[in-house]
Formats: C-alpha cells, structure tokens, sequence
C-alpha cells in the first residue's frame, strides 16, 4: 500500500509538471509572431472573396516596396547601345546599371579584399540576390506584354491579382522572340514574327516538324494546372483558371523573363528567385536546372510538370490538378521538340565557335582575347557553345552579410549551372535570378566576384565580344 502510494503521487507530479511545461510552451508559442516553419504547404482554403479582396488590396504597396527596390539597386533609365540590337531588332541596354555605395568606385572596390568589402558593407546592393516581387508569397509572374498575347489569342489570363512583374521591359528580351531549328537552318526564323500559342502552332508548323515534334510542340502550348492559376479556391487568378503552359514562360522556345522561385529550398525566406532560362540549344547541353543539375532535357520536363508548378510540393499537385505526363511518348516528344531548338545566327563566328579575323571588329577581337585570357571567361564557358556543361559556386557570399531583403534571406547562391553565352544577347537580364540588367552589369560582377582587375577598356570590349557571340 505504501508502495502503490508512492506511485501514485510520483505519477501525479508528473502530470503536474508536464501540465506546467505544456502552459509554459503554450505562452512561448503564443509570443512567436509565425508558428514553426514546415516543408508542406497548407491544404486548407480560406474564402476565396476573403483573400482575393485582401491581397488585391495590399497589391499596390506591395508593388511600391518592390519597385523601390529596383530603382534603388539600378539605373532604371532607357539608354540604348548603338549599333545593336537583339535578332529581331529591339535595342538592347547599354552600360552598368548597378548602382554604386555612396562614395565608392569600381576601381577602388576591386582592390579591396572580399572580406574588407564585407566589413565595410560595400558590396553594390544591386549584386545581391533578387527577391521575387512579392517573396513572401512567390509563385509564377508574367510580363505584361506575354499576359496580353496570349489573352488576345487564347482567351487565358494570367493576370495575378495580388503582384505584378517587376522588372521593366526595356530590360527583358524580345518579343516574340524568333525561332531557328537545328533541323531546318535554311528557313530563318519559323515563327514568323508571332508568338506561337495553341492557336496558331499547327498553321505554323505543319510539313515542317515531324509527327512526334508537332505533338511535343502541342503539349508545351497546352496549359495545365500550376499553383496560382488552377481552377481550386486556392489560385492568384481572379477567376479559375486552365493554368499554365511550359512556353508561357519559355515563349517561342527562349525567354520572356518571367520570375518563379525554386521549388528545392525550405523555409520560404531561402527560396531562390529564377528567370526563365531560353530552351535554345538544349541539345547541346547536359545539365538542366539551373541548380538542380538534371541529366536530360526530359527529365527537366517531367520535373516541371510534376514538381516546379506546384512549389515541389506532391499533395498540393494532388489537390491542383497535376498533370503526369507518360514518359515513353508525351515526355518524348516534348524533348524531341526542345531538343531541336537551335541559338540565333552568329556570323561572325567560325565553325569553331571563335570570332573568324576578317569579320570582327579591333574591338570584338580584343574582348575576345581578354575573354580566353586574364577574364578567365573561357575557364567556365568553352566555345563554340561557351559552357563547360558543369556547375560552380561563385561564393559570392564572400562580399556581404546574410540580410533580409523584401521577405528574402540573401544569403549563399549555392553551385549553378553554367549556361551557354551563344546568343547571349538576346537573353537579358542576367544570372540565375535576374539580378544582372545588362552585360555590362554581368561583366562588372565578375570582375569583382573573381578578381581579375580588368580596366575599363577591357570591360568595354569584352561586352563588344560577349554581342557578337
């Protein structure tokens, strides 16, 4: 008896305590501003009339802070360079647009060591990562311009009620964008100056594709459902929606620029923002992502489907509607397609993929050589195609303090891919993310990440070498 006491007051106490310790965690948690962060998205919906009223409201601020951003970190100015333009004639950017710490110059950054730029806080803030328009919140965004195309000719709205795209036009490739295929070299640009669309593909492509190529063209230009534009209570549509389709974003096979944000990285502050990387030359290349490292082209398309539209998240897909494509044909013929999509016409170069003499200019030569000489270019980025089919880590992180940026930890960018540079510039703006307008702005954040002190004569012409290419 005297025993079973003992036990029974020892058990009391503990629950007594762990009652305590559970009102304890109850107040803690009560004082945290955001409950503990999971790898899941939430499956519940609020009202759909509830958020869209909420966010539609917050829309313009949200914008304001973004843009404030941008015009902090750029020149956001319209000054085009003379005597180029993209392959279908819109001007193209000139000069750096990154913005410099007050009193700084390029030339005394560079001859400072990456941690007294750290210390000093004097890393440009326009080399930071870039936050997605609204990081918090995330998700696919549109051009205006690829927004209205495509409503014109479909019927579809990709308009989000809660953001906008953010960077401007002047700065984003052309549109639409001209399509050559390794196939038929001999026919120019197939698209013939329209954007290609589930509308027009079959007028435009009948008797010069294969079967299985029109059907891989089909599938890209089909919308499926993506995590804000489905036809769930749970989408930044205003109304529901067919969702999305993979050349939304990749129009005509490159690039409008439009912004995502990386479904591989947790918590959300992580996330990395991604501009849609072109799909000319694929088949050339051997990794996909620009930091997942896929092995082929179709396990890139299979990835998107099943994954990047749905924030790598597998029970959202579930509830959106996912799309699982069948591998031995739809995935197939996707690739086949993808896979024919050639880069622009480069005239000056040679079959080696290098400047041939009497057609390049004293000044393209003269990047050219610095580009396989003291920039170190060719290092990573081997012609003819200028990629080395690889990844590196810039640690670029090396330069500045992990901060919060509008909702984003710029923090280490990681091993990303090297992309190829042939027709590089018809692609802008720059880097995994965006962060870089113009090739002047690319050619500057090398010069400093790796050190190679180039004057700036030699910055000048190795952007004349990097237009020709």
């Amino acid at each position: 008896m005297h025993r079973g006491w003992k036990v029974v007051v020892a058990v009391a106490a503990l629950v007594v305590m762990g009652m305590t310790a559970g009102v304890l965690g109850m107040q803690v948690q009560g004082a945290k501003a955001d409950p503990p962060a999971s790898s899941y998205l939430s499956v519940n919906e609020d009202d759909f009339r509830t958020i869209f009223s909420k966010m539609s409201g917050a829309k313009a601020q949200v914008m304001k802070r973004q843009m404030e951003l941008l015009g902090a970190r750029y020149d956001l100015g319209d000054r085009p360079a003379a005597g180029v333009t993209m392959s279908r004639g819109k001007p193209i950017q000139d000069g750096v647009r990154v913005k410099l710490p007050a009193g700084a110059t390029w030339e005394a950054l560079e001859k400072m060591s990456p941690a007294e730029i750290r210390e000093k806080g004097l890393f440009p803030s326009g080399f930071l990562p870039l936050p997605h328009p609204n990081h918090p919140e995330g998700g696919m965004v549109f051009p205006r311009f690829l927004i209205d195309e495509v409503k014109k000719q479909t019927g579809r709205d990709l308009t989000r009620f809660d953001l906008d795209f953010d960077i401007p036009d002047r700065f984003l490739p052309e549109f639409p964008a001209p399509i050559y295929l390794t196939t038929r070299p001999d026919l120019g640009d197939v698209s013939r100056g329209r954007l290609v669309t589930t509308d027009n593909y079959y007028e435009l492509f009948n008797g010069i594709l294969n079967p299985k190529q029109l059907e891989g063209l089909r599938l890209l230009l089909t919308p499926f459902a993506q995590q804000q534009f489905n036809l769930t209570a749970d989408r930044r549509s205003e109304r529901p929606s067919l969702g999305v389709a993979c050349f939304d974003c990749h129009q005509n096979g490159s690039t409008n620029g439009a912004a995502h944000l990386v479904g591989d990285i947790r918590p959300q502050e992580f996330r990395h923002r991604i501009e849609t990387p072109t799909l000319r030359g694929v088949n050339i290349q051997r990794l996909f992502g620009s930091q997942r490292a896929l092995k082929t082209v179709e396990d890139f398309t299979e990835f998107e489907q099943r994954a990047a539209y749905f924030d790598g998240d597998p029970v959202i897909a579930t509830k959106k509607g996912v799309n699982m494509l069948e591998r031995g044909s739809q995935v197939h013929d996707m690739g086949e397609f993808q896979e024919i999509l050639d880069f622009p016409p480069a005239p000056k170069l040679d079959v080696f993929g290098k400047l041939d003499p009497p057609k390049g200019t004293p000044a393209e030569l003269r990047g050219q050589a610095l580009f396989f000489g003291k920039a170190q270019c060719a290092t990573c980025h081997a012609p003819p195609y200028y990629t080395d089919n690889s990844m590196h880590d810039l640690k670029a992180e090396r330069f500045y303090r992990p901060q919060l940026v509008n909702g984003m930890m710029a923090s280490a960018d990681g091993p990303i891919k090297t992309f190829p540079l042939r027709g590089i510039k018809d692609t802008p703006p720059y880097l995994h993310d965006g962060r870089l307008l113009t090739l002047d702005d690319t050619v500057e954040f090398f010069n400093l990440v790796l050190g190679t002190r180039l004057t700036p004569e030699e910055k000048k012409d190795l952007v004349v070498f990097l237009r020709a290419l």
